[in-house]
């Protein structure tokens, strides 16, 4: 008797995210990871070229990560974190805080990106609430992905991601990306909101990832941040994407000088091994909420806040990112992409090639607007699949984000598939 592949039987039963079930094509059944490379049920190999949804900063099943989780299910894999602690939490927030730019003191913990958000925007508007204040508003980039739950959604650019949504979101005030052009109005912009009804400003450090791999410079960004900082804004930098080295520098903020009152962190926090998030703030946002009046607690949590398990994984992940091999190998990364990017610029079906990194990311010219529905990303997904390459467009926007550990030899294979896409698949 014929066994029913496990793509086949995914499709009687899952509902995948991001994805118009009726027409996706059937989903690739990945059974087994090594380094950078996926394998599926028919033994066929796949360059991860994006982490696999940007989390994976070390590749797949790597065997320390691997140990270490294991130890830890043998010792604890789950304890309520509310009047409870446990070695793993205690010795991840030691080992975070000191290497997080600005004076980070203390780490709450939650299980991703979106949720490592909204304990932020609740940290911020219960802030100001502590100290007798009715700061309600916050600031965040046009185009900023923040997540998708309904805060996170909220300071995120109305979009795809949030049309159904949109008469459900709280006010935000959205301004544009700054550069040494458009500094002094965005400046201006703020003021005319009124900023002592500003609770925060939250913002993708040097990059907005969902929104188009948009990059811009830390230069005017600064000079944003300390405007904020001198009108009393606090800032939360949203590094779930950013952070654990992605744009260069181990964290995105690093390119500042302004320091943010909170960090938002997932994604490379676990080596993309297990779901963990983690917001951070320094010790004057912490200070307003100690007080013996009990409504001045911060009331959120998650049944599996600091999951034992997924704070082993995450030191683990800290060993190798701490490690020289880790800068080595980001530095590698980054010199392949600029030489590709100079190959890029010979094509004129190519614009805006941009490097941040380990981030590589251009647009292809089509006779569509550019953006996340633009028609060209089917074909785009069919093509890469037929290569055995995983990158996933943002419409017309394609992106390489490979882990650390990928080789010259596979990130020569994925440069190869983009410059055949482009020479052979392109009218």
């Amino acid at each position: 008797m014929q066994q029913t592949s496990l793509s086949a039987r995914d499709q009687q039963v899952i509902w995948h995210p991001y994805t118009q079930m009726q027409t996706a094509p059937p989903p690739i059944a990945i059974i087994r990871g090594e380094g950078a490379l996926l394998f599926d049920e028919a033994g066929n190999s796949y360059i991860d070229a994006t982490a696999s949804w940007w989390v994976n900063i070390h590749g797949h099943a790597h065997p320390h990560i691997a140990a270490k989780l294991a130890q830890q299910a043998y010792e604890l894999q789950h304890v309520i974190f509310s009047g409870f602690t446990h070695p793993a939490a205690v010795e991840l927030a030691e080992r975070l805080l000191p290497i997080l730019p600005g004076q980070q003191q203390r780490v709450f913990f939650s299980d991703n990106g979106s949720t490592a958000v909204e304990v932020a925007l609740k940290m911020a508007l219960q802030y100001w609430d502590n100290k007798g204040q009715r700061r309600n508003k916050f600031l965040a980039f046009k185009n900023a992905y923040h997540g998708d739950t309904f805060g996170a959604m909220s300071v995120s650019g109305r979009s795809v991601f949030t049309r159904v949504f949109d008469e459900l979101l709280f006010e935000v005030a959205f301004i544009d990306l700054p550069t040494a052009d458009n500094i002094q109005e965005i400046i201006q912009q703020i003021d005319t909101v009124g900023v002592n009804n500003i609770a925060a400003f939250i913002f993708e450090p040097l990059i907005q990832g969902a929104g188009g791999m948009l990059m811009y410079e830390a230069g005017p960004l600064d000079k944003l941040l300390h405007h904020c900082k001198e009108k009393n804004i606090l800032l939360i930098a949203d590094e779930v994407m950013t952070g654990f080295g992605r744009t260069g520098k181990n964290f995105a903020m690093e390119n500042c000088s302004a320091t943010p009152d909170m960090i938002c962190l997932s994604k490379g926090l676990t080596g993309g091994s297990m779901a963990l998030g983690v917001t951070t703030c320094t010790s004057e946002i912490y200070e307003a909420f100690l007080s013996n009046d009990k409504l001045k607690t911060l009331f959120h949590g998650h049944s599996f806040t600091a999951n034992p398990l997924a704070c082993a994984v995450a030191l683990a992940s800290l060993d190798l990112f701490t490690a020289p091999e880790c800068m080595i190998n980001r530095q590698r990364i980054n010199l392949a992409h600029q030489q590709f990017m100079q190959q890029l610029k010979e094509y004129p079906r190519i614009k805006n090639a941009r490097l941040q990194g380990t981030i590589i990311a251009f647009d292809i010219i089509t006779d569509n607007a550019d953006g996340y529905t633009n028609n060209i990303a089917a074909m785009l997904h069919t093509y890469f699949r037929e290569c055995r390459v995983m990158l996933r467009p943002l419409g017309n926007t394609l992106y390489i984000l490979p882990p650390y550990c990928i080789t010259d030899l596979q990130l020569e294979t994925v440069y190869q598939s983009v410059i055949t896409l482009i020479t052979s698949h392109l009218k």
